[in-house]
């Protein structure tokens, strides 16, 4: 997950309100249920300890919530009466969340909000293609390409005049697959798509998919339906999931080998909450890894006004030359410094891959960089 998006989060000091919620469900009940979550948000927000104007931005932004058509909910970022952030989640949190804290709590989006693998389906045959833009709020035509028109099937002729007439044919499907895979290349990066699901016979899909550059296959599926079929939204969330697990299982095998130190002794990975505050002083890390039920994520670590300023204990802030300090969750802490170096972070789970159940070990973990 790429983190630029959350800079205004740490452009001030804290504290801050963070609250995640699900959208309400379009009944007529739907505006008075979401008064009442808003009023309940706020009032805890404020036995917390909030301010009366950051409660009031809280509840006054949930409210708005009831003209909302987005399916998963979204979070919230407050402070000084002011929502700063509130970006759409792409999956509904199991429950609200709602917390007052000194560092905005922003562990929870690389689960809710963390992958959202944008996806280009191409619906092949003969003649050409049709593309469509399908991401988690919804789809949209991406344009379309027309290849050589004639011949495109077979004769039923015989002799000479038919082989002729064959190799004709296959030298149009040569054609137009090229013109295809061309054409979905653009549309790849046009659009920035993370996925690339090809809709069609079998021939004509693997025929595409052949001639797209060497650096989009793994990036392309081939759907099992057929020629004049459309995909449903579950086939392509589907799709979509598949690919962040994927992902996820490279990544942490890729963190799984880079704790092996390399030839300078020295190794590409590291885990556990004193290795990754020191790392992250040092602007070291890569990638952050974080499996939501690792104990660690919520271990309290101390952090001063900088994002690299945060130490194991308190006492450790003074030694570096610190006077202000306050206690944050480690997994937040880590994040803002990933977001101040320009670092990714991935939420990996068990479920990931059985060789790494236990990676990172405590549920925190990184890829380093070396200077």
């Amino acid at each position: 997950m790429d983190l630029a998006f959350l800079h205004p989060l740490y452009e001030d000091q804290g504290p801050w309100a963070s609250v995640y919620v699900d959208t309400p469900p379009r009944t007529e009940d739907a505006p008075h249920e979401r008064h009442l979550a808003a009023v309940a948000v706020a009032r805890e927000l404020s036995t917390q300890g909030a301010d009366e104007d950051t409660c009031g931005a809280v509840r006054e932004a949930l409210e708005e919530l009831r003209h909302s058509s987005e399916p998963h909910g979204r979070a919230f970022f407050a402070r000084a009466g002011e929502v700063v952030l509130d970006p759409p989640l792409t999956r509904s949190p199991e429950a609200d969340v709602v917390l007052w804290s000194r560092l905005p709590h922003t562990a929870p989006l690389l689960e809710l909000a963390g992958e959202d693998p944008v996806c280009v389906v191409a619906y092949v045959d003969r003649k050409g293609a049709d593309f469509e833009l399908r991401g988690a709020l919804g789809r949209r035509d991406a344009g379309s390409v027309t290849g050589r028109q004639w011949p495109v099937h077979r004769a039923g002729t015989a002799g000479w005049s038919e082989r002729h007439f064959q190799l004709r044919v296959e030298n149009t499907w040569e054609h137009n697959a090229a013109e295809i895979a061309d054409a979905l290349a653009v549309c790849q990066e046009e659009t920035g798509a993370d996925l690339l699901i090809l809709v069609g016979d079998e021939r004509e899909k693997r025929s595409v998919h052949e001639r797209l550059p060497k650096r989009l296959h793994d990036r392309v599926v081939e759907a099992e339906h057929g020629a004049g079929s459309r995909l449903l939204d579950e086939d392509v969330e589907r799709a979509r999931s598949e690919h962040v697990r994927q992902r996820a299982e490279r990544e942490l095998e890729r963190f799984l080998a880079a704790r092996v130190p390399g030839d300078d002794g020295r190794p590409g990975a590291v885990e556990g909450v004193p290795a990754l505050v020191e790392a992250a002083r040092e602007h070291r890390i890569d990638e952050l890894l974080i499996r939501p039920d690792g104990p660690d994520a919520h271990r309290e670590v101390w952090i001063g006004e900088d994002p690299d300023q945060l130490a194991v204990r308190r006492t450790d802030l003074k030694i570096l030359g610190e006077q202000n300090s306050w206690s944050a969750r480690a997994d937040d802490a880590l994040i803002r410094s990933a977001v101040a170096t320009g670092a990714p972070a991935l939420s990996v789970t068990p479920a990931d891959g059985a060789s790494g159940q236990d990676a990172p070990v405590g549920g925190l973990g990184a890829l380093l960089r070396w200077a």
